[in-house]
C-alpha cells in the first residue's frame, strides 16, 4: 500500500577504574577504641579543589575534557566577570500574580556566591601540617576557606562502652560526618575529630598536589551565567532563576491542549506522562504547535521503503511533529493566497534567500520527563582510591545509545555492537545536535534558516537537578560556533524546573504507544514504538500499511509539495531521500563538524544508521 500523496492526508493527521566506591578507610587504631566509620564519600572537598586547577589542564589519560574543565563551568558567580557562553538565551521578565503562582510551584535553591582568593595554596597548608608547623583544626579551617567548603565541628556523643568522663566531637564537611574523636578536654577532643577528617581527606587530596598551583598562579573565580543553579556537588534544586510569566504560560499552554487531545480519546490518557511539546511564543502569548509522547524505539531492523519509526521517544515525536508544522507553514508562504501568505510564521530574508521566522517568534521545548542519556547524570559522584575522575564523569556526560528504550553509553561494555537491532542516538544528544544544526533537519534546510529552541522546560515532579542537561546541551559542542558554515551556531538555551503538566507514573514509561500532533491537525495518531508504525485503534491512520504521518517517506512527500509551489526543480529531480538531504550541503558541512567536534572532545562516536534506511523514492 503506498502512502498518500494528498496533502491534506498527511496535514491531519580510557582503561580506567569506575567511580563509584569510597575513600580510603580510617586507620582504625586511634585513641580510646575505634572511631564510628561512617559510610559515604567525601567528595565536595576533593572536587572544590579542582577549583585550584589551572585552566586548561587535563588529567592524565582522560578522554577529552577533564573533569575539572567541565566542573570548573559550574562554580559560583562573581558579579563582574563576563559569562562564559557562545549565546544565551533570555526569556521577558516576569510579572504580578503569575509570577507569584510559579514562585509557589517551583522552588529555587540559588545563592549567589563570592570565591574568597586564599593567601596560601593547599599544597603548601599540607606540607606545613606534615612538618607540625600548624595542626589539624587549623589546617581544616584554612582548607574550608581556600576549597570553600562548609566546615563544622561538633560536639556529639561519645562511643562505645567508654569508662570515665570524656568528650567528643565531629568533623561535618558539607554535611558528610566523619569519625568521632574523644578526649578529657574539648581542645583534645576537637583536635582528634579533625585529625580522623584529614586521616580521609589528605591522600586524595595529595593526588591533586601537582595540579594545584601556587597563590600567585591561582585563576580567577569562574562564572557560571547569570540566574542558573549553582551546580555543585551536593545535589541543588537546580533552577533557573530567571522567573517569568512564560514559565507559567507554557506549561499551562501544554496542559491545555494536552486535555483537549485526552478528552477526546481518553483511552490513551495514560500515554500523558511522557508529554513533550514544542511551543510558539508571540506578543499574543504562547501556543502549543506540536506534541508528542512515548519511550521507545523501534525493534524492527532496517527498512528500505522509509515506512518505519526509528526512534518514538517522545521529544523526537514532538520534532518531527514540529517538521510537519513548518512544512504546513511553507505551503501557506508559497500559495497564491495573500491572506494564507500573511498567516505563515515565515517571512523571506533577502540577504540569505532563505526563510526565516518572523520578528517576535520565538520557539521553546517543554518536556514532562528529564531526557534519557546524558541529561541524567548522577547528581552526587563518588569517588574510591586510585580512581580517575574524567573517566567516569565522561562515560556520564558521553554520547549514548538508545536500543529498544534501553540506554547505554557509547563507551558501555555491555552493549553488543554487532546486534542486527537498530540505534539511535539519546533523545538528550539529540537535542545536543539541534541547539547546533537547528530543530528543521536537513530536508527542510533547503528552504528555511536553522530554527532553534531558546529555551527548555523541565516538568518532571521527580527532577530536582538539571546540571545534567546544562552539561549536555550548553557545554559538550561550546566553542563550535567559529567552525559552523552561514547561519549556524551553537544556541544554549535557557533551562529551567516548571510545573508538571501531567502525571509521570511508572506504568506511563512502560506504555509501548505514544501519540502524535501539531498544530492543524483533526486528531491525534497512536504509534506503537517498538512496531514503528500506527496501531489499528489509532484515530488516524494514513492507509492500511498503518504507516505513521511521521514517517521518512512522508517527509520526503511533504518536501515535493513544497519544491513544487516554491518552484525548486532541483528538488523535484532528486531519486530518493538520500540525495534530498544529501543536497543540504550547508546543513550536512555543520553536522560532520558536530560529529567530528564531539569526538575530539573524548564523548565519542555519533551513530551512523544504515544507509538502507534512506535510499527509498516515493
Amino acid at each position: 500500500m503506498r502512502l498518500r500523496t494528498d496533502a491534506d492526508s498527511w496535514s491531519k493527521g580510557t582503561g580506567l577504574s569506575e567511580l563509584t566506591g569510597s575513600l580510603i578507610a580510617v586507620n582504625q587504631s586511634a585513641l580510646i577504641g575505634n572511631a564510628v566509620k561512617h559510610e559515604g564519600p567525601r567528595v565536595s572537598v576533593i572536587v572544590k579543589a579542582f577549583r585550584m586547577i589551572p585552566a586548561g589542564r587535563s588529567f592524565p589519560g582522560s578522554r577529552g575534557s577533564s573533569f575539572a574543565q567541565i566542573l570548573m563551568k559550574n562554580l559560583p558567580k562573581t558579579p563582574g566577570l563576563p559569562l562564559s557562553c557562545e549565546s544565551q538565551s533570555t526569556l521577558p521578565a516576569s510579572n504580578g500574580a503569575r509570577k507569584d503562582a510559579l514562585d509557589q510551584q517551583v522552588k529555587s535553591a540559588y545563592t549567589p556566591g563570592y570565591a574568597v582568593k586564599p593567601k596560601v595554596s593547599p599544597k603548601t597548608l599540607i606540607d606545613r601540617y606534615k612538618r607540625g608547623d600548624l595542626h589539624a583544626v587549623s589546617l581544616l579551617h584554612q582548607l574550608a576557606q581556600t576549597l570553600q567548603f562548609q566546615l563544622e565541628i561538633k560536639e556529639t556523643v561519645t562511643i562505645g562502652n567508654i569508662p570515665g568522663l570524656y568528650f567528643a566531637f565531629c568533623v561535618v564537611i558539607d554535611g558528610v560526618e566523619y569519625n568521632t574523636g574523644m578526649g578529657v578536654t574539648k581542645k583534645e577532643a576537637r583536635l582528634k575529630a579533625a585529625e580522623f577528617a584529614l586521616q580521609e581527606l589528605l591522600p586524595s587530596l595529595e593526588n591533586l598536589k601537582s595540579f594545584l598551583p601556587e597563590a600567585s598562579g591561582l585563576p580567577p573565580p569562574l562564572p557560571v551565567k547569570e540566574g542558573c543553579a549553582i551546580f555543585d556537588i551536593q545535589p541543588s534544586r537546580g533552577v533557573c532563576e530567571k522567573k517569568n510569566s512564560a514559565n507559567l504560560q507554557i506549561p499551562l499552554a501544554v496542559r491545555d491542549q494536552l486535555t483537549k487531545l485526552m478528552n477526546g480519546h481518553p483511552e490513551f490518557s495514560a500515554c500523558a506522562g511522557t508529554t513533550a511539546a514544542f511551543i510558539i511564543q508571540t506578543s499574543r502569548g504562547c501556543e502549543v504547535v506540536a506534541l508528542g509522547t512515548g519511550n521507545y524505539n523501534t525493534k524492527e531492523a532496517a527498512s528500505s521503503r522509509g515506512r518505519i519509526l526509528h526512534d518514538s521517544h517522545a521529544v523526537v515525536t514532538a520534532r518531527r511533529s514540529l517538521m510537519r508544522f513548518l512544512y504546513r507553514n511553507l505551503l501557506m508562504f508559497f500559495s497564491k493566497t495573500p491572506n494564507l501568505t500573511q498567516k505563515s510564521i515565515f517571512i523571506r530574508n533577502s540577504s540569505s534567500g532563505l526563510l526565516s521566522l518572523k520578528s517576535g517568534i520565538t520557539l521553546h521545548l517543554y518536556v514532562n520527563q528529564l531526557p534519557k542519556g546524558a541529561a541524567q547524570i548522577p547528581s552526587k559522584l563518588r569517588l574510591r582510591p586510585l580512581s580517575i575522575w574524567a573517566w567516569k564523569v565522561n562515560n556520564d556526560i558521553s554520547l549514548h545509545l538508545s536500543v529498544e528504550g534501553k540506554v547505554f553509553s557509547v563507551y558501555s561494555s555491555t552493549f553488543d555492537h554487532s546486534a542486527s537491532k537498530l540505534v539511535s542516538m539519546s533523545t538528550t544528544d539529540k537535542i545536543t545536535q539541534w541547539q547546533v544544526l537547528g530543530y528543521q533537519g536537513a530536508l527542510l534546510s533547503h528552504f528555511i534558516e536553522p530554527i532553534y529552541v531558546q529555551s527548555i522546560l523541565i516538568g518532571d515532579s521527580g527532577c530536582s537537578d538539571i546540571r545534567g542537561m546544562e552539561i549536555s546541551v550548553n557545554q559538550r559542542a561550546e566553542g563550535i560556533t567559529s567552525q559552523l558554515p552561514l547561519f549556524y551556531c551553537m544556541i544554549r538555551p535557557h533551562i529551567t524546573l516548571v510545573p508538571s503538566v501531567a502525571t509521570n507514573s511508572p506504568e506511563s514509561g512502560q506504555l509501548t504507544y505514544g501519540i502524535n500532533w501539531s498544530e492543524g491537525d483533526s486528531t491525534l495518531e497512536v504509534v506503537d514504538g517498538l512496531e514503528g508504525k500506527t496501531i489499528e485503534e489509532s484515530p488516524f491512520k494514513s492507509g492500511s500499511a498503518l504507516a505513521s504521518r511521521l514517517c521518512k517517506a512522508a517527509m520526503l512527500h511533504r518536501l515535493k509539495l513544497v519544491a513544487k509551489e516554491g518552484q525548486r526543480e532541483d528538488l523535484l529531480a532528486t531519486s530518493s531521500y538520500r540525495e534530498a538531504k544529501s543536497l543540504a550541503k550547508p546543513y550536512q558541512q555543520a553536522k560532520n563538524i558536530l560529529k567530528a567536534y564531539l569526538l575530539q572532545q573524548g564523548f565519542g562516536s555519533w551513530v551512523v544508521k544504515p544507509s538502507l534506511c534512506d535510499n527509498f523514492s516515493m
